[in-house]
């Protein structure tokens, strides 16, 4: 069904993100990431103790591309 849309102002939009005015039939955002994280990185809370005696963290990545999602619809 047809709108009139007054004026729109967009500050910013995210590499995941979609911006549409007016009819649409299916909106599909696709983003993906990586995240390499250590012991206790996501951790939230108030007065927490973390103890991470010498942890690290695997970064290395020998296949050197993953899964794609071209085909995720």
């Amino acid at each position: 069904m047809p709108a009139i849309v007054g004026v729109a102002q967009v500050m910013a939009i995210g590499t995941g993100s979609v911006f549409n005015i007016g009819d649409v039939y299916k909106i599909m955002p696709i983003s993906n990431a990586k995240t390499y994280s250590g012991a206790g990185s996501f951790n939230t809370g108030d007065g927490l103790n973390v103890y991470n005696h010498q942890s690290s963290t695997n970064t290395y990545d020998s296949d050197g591309t993953d899964q794609g999602i071209f085909l995720n619809a």
